[in-house]
């Protein structure tokens, strides 16, 4: 590999490593369970491990042999329990590295510190086992009697199981997190991204269809009723993330979760925003609808009034809008060559 085909490579891994870093499929998380639910599984899987050795033959005296089984016994247990409170951490991302729009997102949804309080509640409850397993066996291997074994190994079950109750309401709420994190949107923070807003029904998902393939891959992230939906499209050669967002942009705190996803996205991961008027006034007034773009404005983002609909309408009717607001777009292949010129793209 030459100078000039290592530059490319590396070139191509940090883009691809980028976009992985700045998005995150909280799909993927796996369950958490609780105290019982770990402990349960490492006895169980350390029973069958050893019903296999007992299979074959074992050697020495039947203090040896107890010493041996004993021991198998806790180290099974160790590292099962460790496997399995592993899994749990690396399942769940680096809350620090993530972007700042999920920063926020789990800011306003989870309470972030008590988040990281849990994840090292689960190193701190390995690294007890760990001690765990070394004290009892140095004690077994030092015994003399198969009584002070078998006390041994009971007194090292009930330490374990009293370091995993420490952490139950740990587990129960990372448990409660990854359920509200599979309703986050995954989102590009990589990608140049523009927020297609307006109020419901004026038809954003009829847009975002017509922005993106025939058949765009739309992911529906429901909190209550509404949802995100997100759909691709290419460019000026470039992959664009477009963003159905709902919202009325109330003030933050009246908000609810979804409608906080929308203001977040367009704070944090939006070049530009699309803003959609349906001069129908089928479902809200254009009053309304002024109201709602003049507090969009506020973002300080660029700002793209597309007009839908306007096949239902005299055309008197658009064009004294678009005297208006001379910008304003109700072709769609005009809208592309927008989109085209929007930074970034």
């Amino acid at each position: 590999m030459n100078i000039w085909e290592l530059r490319v490579f590396i070139k191509v891994t940090f883009i691809k490593l980028s976009d992985w870093h700045n998005s995150m499929n909280f799909q993927d998380l796996k369950t958490v369970g609780n105290a019982d639910f770990y402990l349960d599984i490492a006895i169980k899987r350390t029973k069958k491990y050893l019903e296999e050795l007992r299979e074959g033959s074992l050697r020495g005296s039947q203090l040896q042999r107890s010493k041996f089984m004993e021991l198998s016994k806790l180290e099974s247990v160790e590292t099962e329990l460790n496997n399995q409170l592993t899994k749990v951490l690396k399942s769940f991302p680096s809350l620090d590295n993530l972007s700042e729009f999920y920063k926020e997102l789990i800011a306003v949804t989870l309470d972030y510190t008590y988040i990281k309080k849990s994840l090292a509640s689960i190193k701190w409850c390995n690294g007890k086992n760990r001690e765990f397993l070394r004290l009892y066996k140095d004690k077994i291997k030092n015994a003399t009697e198969i009584t002070r074994i078998n006390q041994y190994r009971r007194e090292f079950y009930g330490r374990v199981a009293s370091a995993l109750k420490q952490i139950n309401k740990h587990l129960e709420y990372l448990e409660f997190t990854r359920r509200m994190m599979l309703s986050y949107p995954s989102i590009k923070t990589s990608l140049t991204t523009i927020a297609i807003a307006g109020f419901p029904n004026v038809g954003k998902s009829t847009l975002l269809s017509k922005l993106t393939p025939a058949k765009p891959k739309i992911a529906n992230y429901a909190f209550t009723t509404q949802g995100v939906n997100i759909g691709y499209g290419e460019y000026g050669g470039e992959k664009i993330q477009f963003m159905d967002i709902p919202g009325t942009l109330n003030r933050f705190e009246k908000q609810n979760i979804i409608e906080q996803i929308a203001t977040l996205s367009i704070k944090y991961v939006a070049e530009a925003v699309i803003y959609v008027f349906d001069l129908t006034e089928t479902a809200y007034s254009l009053e309304d609808q002024i109201i709602l773009y003049n507090e969009l404005k506020k973002s300080r983002k660029e700002i793209i009034i597309y007009l839908s609909k306007t096949d239902l309408l005299e055309k008197d009717v658009v064009n004294d809008f678009k005297k208006k607001y001379k910008t304003a777009i109700n072709d769609i292949d005009e809208l592309k060559e927008e989109i085209k010129k929007v930074k970034g793209v």
